[in-house]
């Protein structure tokens, strides 16, 4: 079968190379939901609150990825929409080629990454891309853009993670300090202040609160 040959689906038919690309994006959704999109820095958090409270396998990683992709989906729904009514719609319509859906596209999707990125690290990979920085932002190549977008997730999801461990360190101190005052030097520290830290946790009401800063750190 040639590349010109011709493919029946869902009533209409469509060319054997246009399966393929569609084939090859689909392979690519993984890298594209962890490099364009929250996931990272959602992931990264939950992975660092979890290590904060001294409890390694709960939630497990099935729960904390499952939560992550959710919290993407609903902080994503913009763009998403976005996406869906001005470049898929029309394209699905046939009225616009698919070169013009895929740079409609880009353009939600560039939005919301520029609006997380910080503009010296935009000036980094832009200047090792030996590219002028242009008057809007939104000229930038993706290929700038993206690893912009991912060293800037990286930077704010770590730094929110040494906030979160920081409350729960000065209950290890203390009660560290409790149990070498009171001579019990052979007591493991963790096994005395882990259910203070997840009374702490509970208390503060720590889920709800973790996930509507997540959210609201977000810019649109």
């Amino acid at each position: 079968m040639n590349t010109d040959a011709l493919v029946n689906i869902n009533g209409g038919r469509m060319p054997t190379l246009e399966i393929f690309l569609i084939l090859t994006i689909i392979s690519l959704m993984p890298s594209i939901l962890v490099m364009m999109t929250s996931f990272t820095r959602i992931v990264i958090i939950l992975s660092f609150t979890r290590n904060a409270l001294g409890i390694q396998q709960t939630p497990p990683n099935m729960v904390l990825v499952g939560i992550a992709l959710f919290l993407t989906l609903f902080i994503m729904d913009p763009v998403i929409k976005d996406i869906n009514t001005n470049a898929y719609q029309p394209y699905i319509k046939e009225e616009i080629k698919q070169d013009e859906a895929l740079k409609r596209a880009e353009v939600p999707m560039k939005r919301f990454m520029l609006k997380q990125t910080e503009t010296e690290t935009l000036n980094v990979f832009s200047d090792l891309a030996k590219i002028d920085k242009p008057e809007k932002l939104e000229d930038l190549p993706m290929t700038v853009v993206i690893p912009s977008f991912m060293t800037s997730e990286l930077k704010r999801s770590f730094t929110a993670g040494f906030m979160i461990f920081l409350p729960f360190m000065l209950v290890d101190i203390i009660v560290s300090s409790t149990l070498m005052s009171m001579g019990m030097v052979m007591l493991p520290p963790a096994m005395i202040s882990l259910p203070f830290k997840l009374l702490l946790f509970v208390t503060i009401n720590g889920w709800e609160l973790l996930f509507t800063n997540l959210v609201k750190s977000f810019h649109y």
